[in-house]
């Protein structure tokens, strides 16, 4: 076998771990059911449920605190408080990218609150971005920032 013959192989033939950078499939619909299932982790109150749909490097640059999240367990100390709020999620507008292993959606969402003392419910009008990456067989949010709308 020549040289060249060898490598046209090796092109040809699939490698180790040649699976992990195959393109997972998503649709716009699918990046939808992305958040869908975050706002049902928040419905769950719990800090593990949340954090469990984060990737294993992630960023959080959250509404409610000026602290950026970057391990898992600050995301969850972060979702500690966060969720005695009850918070739910209401998506106002949206723009979809997908990519080979990453998708994105970026636009405004109203976030409801409830004080836990009181009861009182009151809406936030933030802007987010939601980075999702393909990370070991599921769809997980690497990146998600939220930022309350300048003059609320």
């Amino acid at each position: 076998m020549n040289a060249f013959t060898v490598m046209a192989a090796l092109l040809v033939s699939p490698q180790p771990g040649a699976s992990d950078t195959a393109c997972p499939a998503i649709s716009p619909a699918g990046v939808e059911a992305q958040f869908e299932r975050f706002n049902a982790a928040w419905a769950t109150q719990d800090p593990d449920v949340v954090t469990a749909l984060f990737t294993e490097e992630p960023v959080l640059l959250p509404t409610l605190s000026n602290v950026p999240r970057t391990t898992r367990e600050s995301i969850r100390d972060y979702f500690v408080g966060f969720l005695r709020n009850r918070p739910v999620g209401r998506i106002d507008t949206s723009s979809v990218e997908i990519d080979c292993r990453t998708a994105s959606r970026v636009g405004t969402w109203t976030v409801t609150l409830t004080d836990p003392a009181s009861g009182a419910a009151r809406d936030v009008a933030a802007r987010y971005s939601f980075i999702y990456r393909f990370e070991q067989g599921d769809w997980k949010i690497d990146h998600l920032h939220s930022s309350v709308m300048p003059g609320q």
